[in-house]
């Protein structure tokens, strides 16, 4: 299904190594959202305990790029802060907590439905990018709480490993890689495509079109395929006409 209005920004991380939060993507964040006349961002802290700290943090770094910021659980109704929000921006934390809190306060659907049907921008970064694919099923996190499903916001139909990693060379760690993990995630049938997105490098989606960004080239897994390298500026919009729903 075609999706003309979708725009996102899928950050792998909002900070690398040496840089403050939201520092490496500031001119993605200005483009993305300047373009669609944005002033005021809705930020969702739900991926961390200290929501209030984490949404200070927040409006922080995007104030000095010119926006106002309102967190999600400043609002009296969540439900109608996302049906008023001019852009949607999920921050990073522990997965399941997220997807959790989603739920609880019911803003999944029209979450979807805003940015799916009404075109609002949204802006996810490391969890709040796991949470706008299929599912969570391909985070790096610990389940510390159990949503009530995997299933997540579905605004692309494929799945993203954020903060991929490379084996290093020479390592002893007899542990499993993510390129493991992932592949043991595509040993069941109808399961999605995975970007393995490594740090300093997002996914931006603009209708039908998909473009990785950044610093690092990305991985793509796919069941019963060898794992592909893409460059930066790759066009990966294969991945919405390809891809099942799951």
């Amino acid at each position: 299904m075609s999706f003309p209005k979708r725009q996102l920004l899928l950050l792998s991380s909002s900070a690398l190594h040496g840089t403050k939060y939201m520092e490496w993507s500031a001119d993605h964040v200005k483009e993305f959202m300047n373009r669609n006349n944005v002033e005021k961002i809705l930020f969702v802290p739900y991926a961390l305990h200290d929501q209030q700290k984490y949404t200070e943090t927040a409006r922080d770094a995007l104030t000095k790029l010119g926006y106002t910021v309102e967190g999600i659980h400043e609002a009296s109704d969540p439900v109608d802060a996302v049906k008023q929000a001019q852009a949607i921006f999920i921050g990073g934390g522990n997965t399941f907590r997220l997807l959790k809190l989603l739920y609880e306060n019911k803003v999944v659907d029209e979450i979807n439905r805003r940015v799916l049907q009404d075109g609002v921008p949204y802006m996810g970064s490391s969890a709040g990018t796991n949470v706008s694919t299929v599912s969570i099923n391909t985070t790096n996190d610990m389940p510390i709480v159990y949503p009530p499903t995997f299933a997540a916001l579905n605004l692309v139909p494929f799945n993203i490993n954020p903060h991929y990693m490379d084996p290093i060379p020479g390592s002893k760690h007899m542990g499993e890689t993510r390129e493991d993990r992932i592949k043991q995630y595509h040993e069941y049938e109808d399961s999605p495509p995975v970007v393995g997105l490594r740090e300093g490098s997002l996914i931006a989606v603009q209708g039908d079109t998909v473009t990785l960004v950044g610093l690092k080239p990305a991985r793509l897994f796919q069941r019963s395929q060898e794992p592909k390298e893409y460059e930066p500026n790759s066009d990966l919009s294969f991945l919405l006409k390809t891809c099942k729903k799951t």
